[in-house]
C-alpha cells in the first residue's frame, strides 16, 4: 500500500472515529406539530414516528398550543429527540388508562438523551371530571414513565394523582418542573435530580384523614447510585403528605434547601413495608425552610449525612457522569 493511499485511510478511519463520538453533532432537523394543520403534523407521536430509527443527532419537535388527546411513546432506538411545547399551562397531552402501571402512561420514554421543554403531560383518569366527584376507584395511573439515560426536562408539568410520575431508571434533570399528585407520585429507581421544582400534593382527592405520600423510591441494595435529590424546591399542596416511603429496600431520597409547607406530616417518613430494616434506608433533609420543615418530631431514623456526602449527591455531577449535561440543546 502506498503511503499516500495509506494516509487516506488513515483520514477516513479517524473521521469515522470521531463521527461515533460525537453523536450531539450541531446538525439537527425539526417539524412542527399544531392541531389546526399549519404545521407538520396534526398528532406528536406522528412526528415521534418521522424520527429515523438509530437517529444520531438532534431533532426538535416544536408543539404549537393546545390540548393533545394520545397517548406518546418515544421507543429505545430513537434517540436525541427534543419536544418543545408553548408553555406549560398552554401545551397539554392528556389520555386517561389504568390498566396497568406499565401500560397507562400518557407519555413514555425509552430512548436515552430525551429531552423536554414547555409542555404539561396528564393522567386524567384519577381527576374528578366536570366538576363533579370522580367516581372511578382510585388507582394506580401513570403519567409519565421514563427510562432512557441521560434525560432532561425542563418546564415540564406532570398531572396526576397516583403514581403520577414513573422515574424508572437512568440519569435524569428536572429543572423547573411541577409534579402533581397524592399517592407515591414520584416513585422508581431512577438516579435524579430535582431543582428548582414545585412539587404539589393534591391530599384533598384522598379520603378526610388519609395522609399521602410524595416519593416511592425503588433502590435495591447499597451499591446503587440511583436516589432521588431534591434542590431548590417548594412542596406544598394540599391535605397531608409524607416526604416518602421505601418502594424497594435500599431508598434514596434527599430534600435540600427547599420549603416544606405544612403539607408535610411531623413525622415526614415511612418505613411502610421495610419497619426493622430502617437502618438500610437513606432518607434526609439538609436546609430546608417552611412551615413542615421542622424535623423535631421525625422519625428517628431518618438519616444524618456527612458533609461531603451531602455535597456528593446534591452537586450535578451526581448525574452527570460523561458530562452529557454539557451536550444538551438547552443549556443546564
Amino acid at each position: 500500500m502506498g503511503t499516500h493511499r495509506l494516509f487516506i485511510v488513515l483520514v477516513a478511519f479517524c473521521c469515522s472515529c470521531l463521527i461515533e463520538a460525537k453523536p450531539y453533532g450541531v446538525y439537527h432537523q425539526q417539524v412542527f406539530v399544531d392541531q389546526s394543520g399549519n404545521g407538520n403534523f396534526t398528532k406528536i407521536q406522528k412526528a415521534i414516528d418521522s424520527v429515523p430509527t438509530n437517529n444520531r443527532h438532534w431533532f426538535f419537535i416544536n408543539v404549537a398550543a393546545g390540548i393533545y388527546w394520545e397517548k406518546l411513546k418515544i421507543p429505545y432506538d430513537k434517540r436525541f429527540i427534543v419536544i418543545i411545547g408553548a408553555g406549560k399551562r398552554k401545551t397539554r397531552v392528556e389520555w386517561d388508562d389504568h390498566y396497568s402501571v406499565e401500560q397507562s402512561p400518557t407519555f413514555a420514554s425509552e430512548a436515552n438523551n430525551t429531552v423536554v421543554k414547555s409542555l404539561t403531560f396528564v393522567n386524567t383518569y384519577n381527576f374528578p371530571r366536570n366538576g363533579k366527584v370522580n367516581k372511578n376507584p382510585r388507582t394506580p395511573a401513570v403519567t409519565a414513565m421514563i427510562s432512557g439515560d441521560m434525560s432532561a426536562f425542563y418546564s415540564v408539568g406532570f398531572a396526576g394523582v397516583q403514581d403520577t410520575l414513573w422515574d424508572l431508571k437512568g440519569r435524569h434533570y428536572f429543572h423547573r418542573c411541577t409534579i402533581q399528585g397524592a399517592v407515591d407520585f414520584i416513585f422508581g429507581n431512577g438516579q435524579s435530580i430535582y431543582k428548582k421544582c414545585v412539587i404539589q400534593v393534591l391530599g384533598a382527592l384522598l379520603q378526610p384523614g388519609t395522609a399521602g405520600y410524595i416519593t416511592a423510591q425503588g433502590r435495591t441494595n447499597p451499591y446503587d447510585a440511583n436516589g432521588f435529590v431534591f434542590i431548590d424546591s417548594l412542596v406544598h399542596g394540599t391535605g397531608k403528605a409524607f416526604l416518602g416511603r421505601p418502594w424497594r429496600g435500599y431508598a434514596r431520597v434527599i430534600f435540600y434547601n427547599t420549603n416544606l409547607t405544612n403539607v408535610i406530616v411531623p413525622e415526614g417518613w415511612d418505613a411502610w413495608k421495610y419497619v426493622g430494616r430502617e437502618y438500610q434506608l437513606t432518607f434526609a433533609e439538609y436546609g430546608c425552610f417552611g412551615s413542615g420543615s421542622n424535623t423535631q418530631k421525625r422519625v428517628g431514623w431518618v438519616k444524618k449525612l456527612s458533609g461531603s456526602v451531602v455535597q456528593s449527591l446534591t452537586d450535578l455531577n451526581f448525574i452527570n457522569i460523561g458530562g452529557w449535561l454539557q451536550y444538551l440543546p438547552i443549556p443546564v
